[in-house]
């Protein structure tokens, strides 16, 4: 007779049995400072602020560093999520994977504590999609630098975009790599650039370096590192450690991801990169993320126009303290001037720029900026004007466009010491200011006609310079454009086409010459004499020849 199988019991752990932190309850308007103190008399890890929110004792500890120990603890509250005491272990860790710092554990009106120690996720491999994204040589490029990081006694990883893009099927960018390094970064940059043949420029500072392969493939190496920033705006002060510290002091979850070079390429992701990507989101990695480097501000617009993502509401409100505590006199204006660069030459500037606009995020590079009706529409049109000028040869970079489509509706003091503070100085801040009081009254009332002259229509824009010209475009509404459609096609035709080389192909010695002939053509062109191409080459032809004869006959 068969026995019966013996039934065991199921044993379920429960959230009140994975408590691993205290939490401290604290009065609502508590300092960050006074906080810290009572987290740390009780030995706790998570303080309650009294008004339903959660400050971390770390964050709580940031503040005090970086001088905002008056702050008030609940403007450094995080979204924590909160769970029954009876709640399963699995609902515990599944949040904890997707990026929570911490899960607060109640008896239903109090807090029990909470759970901070989530375990390593499953490692997915990210060999694939690394695969269909990137191509071949820039992956043999990154084994390469995983080969000397083992031979070194270090672990090398893939990190940054290159790891979002992969894991959204899109393509990388081949000629920018990002490899960090847990171990020595600078004597794996070393081998790689010597075994490459490539460039090699190093950062002890920031324990970083760049190698460029004669390709033209940029590689930057950076030791895994944890920051630590001593007033709002400055430069961090950078420590080799592990790379989930590394990721931890990253911008957003989304960034803050990362493939151990080789094999199956396993992928880390301890903030919860993956679920923000799913849901189009961008998260900073703690409340003071903004305070710590403001420039985040405008990464975060660049990255959420290219990637059509949006900031979450608590990352939107650590936006809003970040520029309550402006300005940010630490803050180098080279360093904002470069990052509004980038965000101006990636995909949908205007937009980028318009969602800065819109959150008074500029007001970091001067209180006074205000984003008025008339910058709306003056950034509005920037992507047009942009094509405009490249389609009418202007030679005008998007940049200076931008910064007057920023700064043209501001008052005069103010765009100033707008473009003073982004340490625009000399000659670039001349062309600007010149550009900014360019008047449109120079312009024709009414719309070019048919008894209009191309000579008069190039003559209303002579002497204006192209950065000037864009400005009227930037700011005209679609009368003025026509003018200056049919005007810069004028000014275009009475420049000529033939240029200095081709002039002396036609044997025009260098030197003065070359000026004093294309001025001729030019003024030429303006009475009429000269139509096209053909009729400058004539007209050189006929001088060259007359100046051989002047010449015979003087020798």
């Amino acid at each position: 007779m068969a026995r019966r199988a013996h039934a065991y019991p199921q044993v379920t752990v429960a959230a009140a049995e994975l408590v691993d932190t205290a939490v401290v309850t604290a009065p609502a308007g508590i300092t960050a400072a006074d906080a810290v103190r009572v987290a740390r008399t009780r030995e706790a890890g998570v303080v309650a602020c009294g008004d339903g929110g959660y400050a971390l004792r770390e964050d709580l500890a940031r503040a005090v560093a970086l001088g905002l120990g008056e702050l008030p603890a609940r403007a450094l509250t995080r979204p924590l999520p909160v769970v029954a005491r009876q709640a399963p272990e699995l609902d515990v860790r599944r949040r904890l994977a997707e990026g929570a710092t911490a899960v607060i554990v109640t008896d239903g009106r109090t807090a029990l504590g909470a759970v901070a120690r989530a375990p390593r996720p499953r490692a997915v491999s990210l060999a694939a999609h690394l695969a269909r994204t990137v191509e071949p040589a820039s992956l043999t490029l990154l084994a390469a630098a995983g080969r000397h990081a083992e031979a070194v006694g270090a672990r090398a990883f893939v990190a940054g975009g290159i790891v979002r893009d992969a894991w959204r099927a899109r393509a990388a960018s081949a000629h920018d790599l990002d490899v960090v390094v847990e171990g020595d970064g600078l004597a794996v940059a070393r081998a790689l650039a010597s075994e490459l043949g490539g460039a090699l420029v190093e950062h002890e500072r920031f324990l970083t370096a760049s190698v460029t392969t004669p390709g033209g493939v940029r590689i930057d190496v950076v030791t895994a590192r944890s920051e630590r920033y001593e007033s709002p705006g400055a430069l961090p002060r950078v420590m080799p450690a592990t790379i989930e510290q590394d990721l931890r002091r990253r911008d957003f979850a989304v960034n803050a991801m990362a493939a151990a070079l080789g094999g199956e390429w396993p992928l880390l992701d301890p903030l919860g990169g993956i679920r923000d990507l799913s849901r189009h989101r961008l998260r900073v990695l703690h409340p003071l993320s903004f305070v710590e480097d403001p420039t985040r501000l405008l990464r975060a617009a660049r990255y959420a126009a290219r990637l059509d993502f949006a900031m979450d509401a608590w990352t939107t409100q650590c936006q809003a303290l970040a520029v309550e505590l402006a300005p940010y006199p630490a803050l180098s204006g080279h360093r904002v001037a470069a990052e509004l660069e980038r965000l101006v030459a990636d995909a949908r500037p205007a937009l980028a720029l318009a969602r800065l606009g819109r959150a008074g995020v500029l007001r970091i590079v001067d209180a006074r900026y205000r984003f008025t009706r008339g910058t709306a529409r003056a950034v509005g049109a920037l992507d047009d004007t942009v094509v405009w000028a490249a389609a009418h040869g202007l030679g005008v970079p998007a940049f200076p466009l931008a910064l007057l489509a920023l700064v043209a509706d501001q008052p005069p003091r103010v765009a100033t010491a707008f473009l003073d503070r982004l340490a625009i100085r000399g000659e670039p801040l001349a062309r600007l200011l010149r550009a900014l009081g360019s008047e449109d009254s120079g312009l024709p009332s009414a719309a070019p006609n048919a008894r209009t002259t191309p000579g008069r229509r190039a003559a209303t824009t002579r002497g204006t310079t192209p950065l000037a010209l864009a400005a009227r475009y930037l700011a005209g509404d679609a009368a003025v454009r026509a003018r200056l459609d049919a005007e810069v096609a004028a000014r275009r035709a009475e420049q000529g086409e033939l240029r200095g080389d081709e002039l002396m192909g036609l044997g025009v010695p260098s030197g003065p010459a070359v000026g004093a002939v294309l001025g001729e053509i030019r003024a030429r062109r303006r009475r009429g004499e000269i139509a096209d191409r053909a009729a400058e080459i004539d007209y050189v032809r006929a001088w060259v020849s007359e100046r051989h004869t002047d010449d015979e006959r003087e020798g």
